[in-house]
């Protein structure tokens, strides 16, 4: 039995739903980021208990399909953004569409109905808030995030940061180094 989980977005979120389902006496095959296997069906009291105790965790048992999508949408983004290192080699609607077995233009539009942006500015977004971890860490130039982040120039990063934040990313650099010296000074 397949079971959809909102909000998983992390390693942790993963561990969480894992030591709940053992701790309901539940076994899985498989657990990753929106999804979770489980051998045996799940009586009414059982399934009530755990969408309790994800609830407690921040995470949301799905029974929707068109909430099941979305979350996958949102999962294929934040994996893609958070923990993918090799560049798309095709479009990104095409990869989300191979992704999901769906038509883009009906993704694109249950998305936008749903959630009230579009996927675009959502991924968009989700570029620049990792934009902004690698500009905290300080280990690599803007030169290098572009790059890792996959932007076609560091002129384009820096005016799709602006866009978002209001903030250059140098500035936004200068921001988080400028509050670290204040601390260190009390």
């Amino acid at each position: 039995m397949k079971l959809h989980i909102k909000n998983m977005v992390c390693i942790r979120c993963t561990m969480v739903v894992k030591a709940e389902l053992e701790q309901l006496g539940l076994h899985y095959t498989n657990v990753v980021l929106g999804e979770a296997d489980i051998i045996e069906n799940i009586s009414p009291e059982q399934l009530d208990q755990f969408k309790r105790a994800l609830l407690k965790s921040g995470l949301e048992l799905m029974d929707n399909k068109k909430s099941v999508l979305i979350q996958k949408i949102k999962t294929v983004i934040v994996e893609l953004v958070h923990y993918s290192e090799e560049p798309l080699t095709i479009k990104f609607s095409e990869y989300l569409s191979s992704k999901l077995n769906h038509d883009y233009t009906y993704l694109a539009n249950l998305f936008s109905e749903v959630q009230g942006t579009t996927i675009e500015k959502f991924f968009i977004a989700h570029k620049i808030e990792r934009v902004k971890e690698l500009l905290v860490y300080n280990e690599l130039t803007l030169t290098e995030i572009a790059f890792k982040m996959h932007y076609s120039s560091v002129a384009h990063l820096s005016s799709q940061f602006k866009k978002v934040t209001g903030l250059t990313p140098t500035h936004f650099r200068q921001l988080k180094d400028k509050r670290r010296s204040m601390l260190e000074d009390v």
